[in-house]
């Protein structure tokens, strides 16, 4: 059978580059394969091909595109608009704005992704901005939450926007029929915080017969993870804090942990009576499970993969892309775009 979707993978993009992401790739050849996807490898061939001796399989889906050049972790992007061409970042992005390939896929300098995205790929028509999204593990599923970065400020009709597009994901990557979303805000009370976000609680209610949602409120910091709602709105500058505070706190435990169990022969006999549970609680924070922001609005998926991943997680942020190709994420988000305008 054909192949319907394509994925174009920056291989060279991320630290443990180009072994985990080859090796996350062969994890779920099975589904790829299942769902007609093949694979488009930017990087250099001479170090690419020897990693695909080790993983033959995936030569059944995949090819190498030569890129000489690697995106830095420290360049910036006006630096690689302005010279990095040739770099595995830049023409897997490329191969998307050239109908190639339906998706893009990077563990590489998250700036520059973003940056060379939007210089090359448009925006979904009537989307103003286009905004990071993940998941993030709550009481009992995960939640949504964008922007996580991408737009310092935001104005009303953003927040509304992203509230859309989050919920669209939501429906794809949750199976939620009809998500809950929140405004993330300083109190839950009606006329509280700035005025744009007071002002996209009017959209809302304006709108509701047309939403893809249903619209829950304002949310505070703490609720994040309570599973109030399904999806989180808010300014890129207040989710990146939010964002960056959870996977602190989530550090701080874990450590905290291990030093409260390692401390004295006692702690260490507690630990055998509790290691079922801290092995549950330790398995559902792992970051590798929901590894992969995605930036919404943009006419193609792009997907960025932590850097510092293994294969397992690079493996998630592959299969969100799939998943988002597979469900028509992009069509559906331009539909319902067009009834909130």
């Amino acid at each position: 059978m054909a192949n319907k979707w394509t994925i174009a993978i920056d291989a060279m993009g991320g630290d443990n580059a180009p072994l985990s992401v080859i090796a996350g790739l062969d994890l779920i050849y099975d589904y790829l394969v299942k769902n007609n996807i093949a694979l488009l490898l930017f990087g250099d061939a001479k170090v690419l091909s020897p990693y695909l001796v080790r993983y033959p399989r995936l030569n059944n889906i995949s090819t190498i595109v030569q890129a000489d050049e690697v995106v830095q972790g420290d360049d910036k992007p006006s630096k690689i608009i302005r010279k990095g061409r040739n770099t595995s970042m830049w023409k897997a992005i490329e191969a998307v704005r050239n109908k190639q390939a339906d998706a893009v896929v990077s563990g590489g300098n998250t700036g520059c992704l973003m940056g060379i995205s939007k210089l090359l790929i448009s925006m979904i028509e009537g989307i103003r901005r286009p905004a990071i999204t993940t998941l993030l593990p709550n009481t009992t599923d995960y939640t949504a939450m964008l922007d996580l970065g991408a737009n310092a400020e935001c104005d009303e009709h953003n927040i509304a926007q992203f509230a859309v597009m989050g919920s669209i994901y939501s429906k794809i990557l949750l199976g939620k029929q009809k998500p809950k979303v929140g405004i993330l805000n300083i109190g839950s009370e009606a006329g509280k915080g700035l005025d744009y976000l007071t002002k996209a609680e009017e959209i809302f209610e304006a709108k509701k017969e047309h939403l893809p949602f249903e619209y829950f409120g304002f949310v505070e910091g703490d609720d994040i993870m309570k599973n109030k709602v399904d999806v989180i709105a808010t300014d890129g500058f207040s989710g990146n804090v939010a964002l960056k505070s959870i996977e602190g706190t989530a550090k701080f435990i874990s450590t905290d942990l291990k030093k409260v169990f390692v401390k004295s022969p006692l702690t260490m006999f507690g630990y055998l009576f509790m290691r079922g549970a801290v092995k549950k609680f330790k398995n559902k924070m792992d970051p590798r499970k929901y590894n992969g922001a995605v930036f919404l609005g943009l006419n193609g998926v792009v997907v960025k993969s932590h850097g510092g991943t293994d294969a397992f997680g690079f493996s998630n942020a592959v299969l969100y892309a799939s998943r988002l190709l597979v469900d028509d994420f992009t069509s559906k988000v331009a539909e319902e775009i067009k009834k909130l305008n």
